[in-house]
């Protein structure tokens, strides 16, 4: 699959066409759901060929004609209704990220070429959170500000070199990523997700298009893992992570949305912190302490 363009991956990639993302979105999440899920095992007698839902039994799940199900799949079908858009979300047993993924790709939304902007008050509110590693990214999961101890986490790789400032393109073409994330795979199908809704919500955005065909042509867990129809948005939970100076850290995360200025993206600020009293407080107390031996992110300065 080396060399094939964004708007083939799983169907989705389609920046730029918005109606064969829909089609390859829901072959992806029929493809997810096991027959007997949805008390459809032994269907018809016949030996399933397919993996998944059939074309006919995701009609008749979600109420709907094959004829018309089969040419939203084909992109010959526009702006299906909010009901068959409820069914079909019902039926695929999609969660609140992927039903809202749904919208945006049904509505063939069109936002505005998005660009980051950093105020200069997000950078001083990043920086007053010293006891905090925090970075910020924007919808192409480029790190575009951090303060000195989210630098430090997020340069905190193994050995010499820059480490690339997208963390998508870090953590599928970076062999090192691999070290400083123990749960990689967990990391990876985060990325993905991301940047599938990201294809959904700005399908004219040239550079995000150039990173999918990038991480295509060059990665095969992205292939892989895109072909999934995984969806993501930036929530909150633990992470672990591997740093050389402080060894593993079990951090905990928040994502903070900050909202666009008119002609702006939004920007997702990461905010990291330690329970009190645990190893990872110490340690991050160590790096972010007088006379500690920050380490710049590398690429980041």
């Amino acid at each position: 699959m080396n060399g094939v363009d964004g708007s083939h991956i799983g169907g989705v990639g389609g920046v730029g066409d918005a109606q064969r993302a829909l089609g390859g979105f829901l072959r992806a999440r029929r493809g997810r759901v096991a027959p007997e899920q949805v008390g459809l095992a032994g269907a018809g007698g016949r030996r399933r060929r397919v993996r998944g839902l059939r074309r006919e039994e995701l009609a008749q799940l979600a109420g709907i004609s094959v004829d018309y199900y089969v040419r939203l799949e084909q992109g010959r079908a526009t702006q299906p209704s909010a009901e068959v858009l409820d069914a079909l979300a019902g039926a695929l047993g999609l969660d609140a990220a992927e039903r809202k993924h749904l919208d945006t790709l049904a509505g063939a939304r069109r936002d505005p070429m998005p660009r980051a902007e950093v105020s200069p008050l997000l950078q001083r509110v990043l920086d007053s959170l010293d006891r905090f590693p925090v970075f910020v990214t924007d919808h192409r999961m480029d790190v575009v500000a951090w303060n000195a101890l989210g630098a430090e986490l997020i340069g905190g790789a193994p050995g010499p070199g820059s480490r690339d400032r997208n963390n998508a393109r870090y953590l599928f073409l970076d062999p090192a990523s691999r070290s400083v994330h123990p749960d990689w795979e967990a990391r990876a199908a985060e990325a993905v997700g991301q940047l599938r809704v990201a294809a959904g919500r700005y399908p004219d955005d040239a550079e995000l298009s150039a990173l999918i065909n990038e991480l295509s042509a060059h990665s095969a867990d992205f292939r892989r893992i895109w072909g999934t129809g995984e969806v993501v948005m930036c929530a909150a939970g633990r992470k672990r992570l591997r740093h050389p100076v402080a060894g593993l850290l079990t951090l905990d995360f928040e994502t903070l949305h900050v909202p666009a200025a008119p002609g702006e993206t939004g920007l997702v600020v990461h905010v990291f912190s330690a329970g009190e009293g645990s190893e990872a407080a110490a340690a991050l107390a160590g790096l972010a302490g007088p006379g500690a031996a920050v380490v710049e992110a590398p690429g980041l300065r």
